[in-house]
């Protein structure tokens, strides 16, 4: 395989103007999670403008939150080079910044309109998924978020097209298409999450499955990767926070459930 045959990650130029394909999927994801998730809420009753009201306010919170989760992490090169700190056109964003930034931005605004938060998150957690799947290929037109370097046993049986191997071949060497394992991952969690809607399940706990759900994904699949952010040593931050998450996911999966059967036994005395 040879880098000579990798997409350019330019798509197209407009004067100086350089656009990526990474901004150009990343926007896709967002528009299509967006559309899935509107239509969803219009079908349960919410305001027409509810959700792009709230993105008025999460989409740059979870922007600024995203770039200051990966400086927090990368505090030992950003502590030398302060003026870089801002440059998020540079690069350096993190999802799990992004997902707290979005996160908090909508309990605060569901609040404030009266609204359930576990109600919004559970209609928002295929659109997620949606971007996140999508996302993840502006990853590989980057040529980023790979992991180590594959066998020559690899390469020989793995069912991976040539084009994306291709693509992951960076200066002579192969690596993991890790970008790849996630997104599919997130296709499987995304199947499930439709599946379910057949299921009688309690509000919040689609949002639950979707955070433990990626979380178990990303634990694994962060620990392939060659560009994670750490906290101390070798422990990568992805790993420590999709930890915490799923802990924290089934804490109050259980609880939400334990006291609503406290609550149903009461009832019936």
């Amino acid at each position: 395989m040879s880098n000579l045959l990798a997409i350019n990650p330019i798509a197209f130029s407009l004067g100086s103007l350089e656009v990526r394909w990474y901004g150009i999927l990343i926007a896709l994801g967002i528009v299509l999670g967006f559309i899935v998730v509107q239509r969803e809420m219009v079908k349960r009753g919410m305001h027409v403008d509810f959700l792009t009201d709230l993105l008025i306010w999460a989409v740059p919170i979870a922007i600024i939150s995203a770039r200051i989760y990966y400086v927090i992490f990368s505090w030992d090169y950003y502590k030398d080079n302060l003026g870089q700190v801002f440059q998020i056109w540079e690069g350096g964003i993190a999802i799990h910044g992004a997902l707290i930034g979005a996160f908090i931005t909508t309990y605060f605004y569901t609040k404030k309109r009266g609204v359930s938060f576990w109600k919004v998150v559970d209609i928002a957690a295929p659109g997620l998924l949606i971007g996140q799947i999508i996302g993840r290929w502006g990853n590989f037109m980057n040529q980023e978020a790979h992991g180590g370097p594959v066998s020559e046993n690899f390469l020989n049986n793995t069912l991976i097209p040539d084009w994306i191997m291709n693509q992951m071949t960076i200066e002579g060497v192969t690596y993991h298409p890790t970008f790849l394992y996630e997104s599919l991952w997130n296709v499987v969690g995304l199947i499930i999450i439709i599946l379910l809607r057949r299921v009688h399940l309690k509000r919040g706990e689609m949002f639950l499955f979707y955070l433990i759900w990626y979380s178990v994904g990303r634990f694994f699949i962060e620990g392939m990767r060659t560009d994670s952010l750490y906290v101390i040593g070798e422990l990568r931050a992805a790993q420590l926070v999709s930890v915490i998450t799923v802990i924290v996911g089934i804490v109050i999966f259980v609880v939400r459930r334990y006291v609503q059967k406290v609550k149903l036994t009461y009832q019936d005395k």
